[in-house]
């Protein structure tokens, strides 16, 4: 594990991170160890003990602790390669506060590399659906790739608005979009209407964004909420602003030096041409040795939030870990989704083994991605 994170922090190398200097705000305030800005109008708070709750307060998804673990125990069991275990729910990851919940439907897109489920959590009311983004052979090359990208996809119907092409296609082009969709509907036909809770890490956070707008669309703003976990910006300002409007029930967490949520830059000198993060952030990070989540302003880009975090000390490391949740691929070497099966022998195999368990379990696997225009 030592070697893997070191071998991932080199994928951040000082001389790449100085021709990032100017995507950093002018310096003014105060800095705590590792560069952190002294924060000023944001909220803090230490670890709070509430209730799970996932109903919205007016215009904001107010953040809750119990909620966001358990939420991150969701983002970060999307990751696992044994589709059996997953969809049994008795996975390594698949326990403490996400115990007893019921999956519904596993997708996986081979060719792409996706992974997802959708299920349903008694315990909050609510549909889970998970995103797990492209697993890469090398980190080190995503990162580096990550900090070149340029808003380059007009956002289909919405006037200035620019995309990342990646992220976007990762859902609206491949087998997630419909398959999601559909699990979606199924679900709430079956349990009701309940609430939807999209999340997602890194580039499942990316993609799950992308959902969480698509289904507030189809379902109702006040009923889709999106919490992500340490994921790149995925638009322009334009962008922004209208994702923010159709989904305003969104907690985007970030951690510490985390190096992904300052990917691709964001130019305080070109707000309007660069990427932009859509609100709201919140901060988990260390202040006078006690772990705090700092709730951001609406603005998606708070100085006194990560940002404050100066360049030279962004952290790839810090992408890993989320609330003492270990979130990473449980094999970093390639996409072993279907372990050296065929998509085809992958599904009988499940599909005997869900028929076996008596549980109701779809399992929508594709060899080749679907493309939706």
């Amino acid at each position: 594990m030592d070697r893997r994170r070191r071998a991932v922090e080199s994928a951040v190398p000082a001389a790449v991170m100085v021709l990032l200097l100017l995507s950093i705000a002018p310096a003014g305030a105060a800095r705590r160890d590792w560069g952190f800005r002294s924060p000023s109008s944001s909220v803090g708070f230490t670890e709070p003990n509430t209730k799970p709750d996932v109903k919205n307060n007016g215009q904001t998804f107010v953040f809750n602790y119990t909620l966001a673990k358990a939420i991150v125990e969701y983002a970060s069991a999307v990751y696992m390669t044994d589709l059996t275990a997953l969809y049994a729910w008795t996975c390594s990851r698949c326990n403490d506060l996400t115990r007893g919940f019921e999956v519904t439907c596993i997708i996986v897109d081979v060719q792409n590399c996706l992974q997802a489920f959708v299920g349903v959590d008694h315990k909050l009311n609510a549909i889970i659906v998970a995103i797990r983004g492209t697993q890469e052979n090398s980190i080190q090359n995503w990162i580096k790739d990550m900090i070149w990208k340029q808003v380059n996809l007009n956002y289909p119907n919405v006037p200035n608005a620019k995309v990342h092409t990646g992220f976007y296609s990762s859902y609206n082009n491949t087998l997630l979009r419909p398959a999601i969709t559909n699990a979606v509907h199924k679900a709430r036909k079956l349990h009701g209407a309940r609430d939807i809770i999209v999340t997602g890490h890194s580039m499942g956070g990316a993609i799950a964004s992308f959902c969480a707008l698509d289904l507030a669309i189809r379902f109702g703003s006040n009923n889709v909420h999106l919490m992500t976990f340490g994921q790149p910006r995925v638009g322009n300002a334009a962008f922004a602003s209208y994702f923010a409007k159709y989904v305003p029930n969104t907690i985007r967490m970030t951690h510490e030096r985390d190096i992904v949520p300052h990917l691709p830059p964001y130019f305080f000198f070109l707000p309007q041409l660069t990427y932009r993060h859509f609100p709201r952030e919140v901060w988990e990070h260390e202040v006078d040795g006690n772990r705090t989540f700092q709730v951001c302003d609406g603005s998606g880009e708070d100085p006194n939030c990560c940002r404050s975090v100066f360049v030279l000390f962004w952290s790839a490391s810090d992408h890993l870990t989320y609330m003492g949740v270990k979130i990473e691929a449980d094999d970093w070497s390639t996409c072993r989704i279907v372990l050296g099966r065929s998509a085809e022998q992958l599904q009988m195999n499940l599909a005997s083994n869900i028929v076996t368990s008596g549980r109701s379990v779809d399992v929508v696997i594709a060899g080749n991605s679907v493309q939706v225009d």
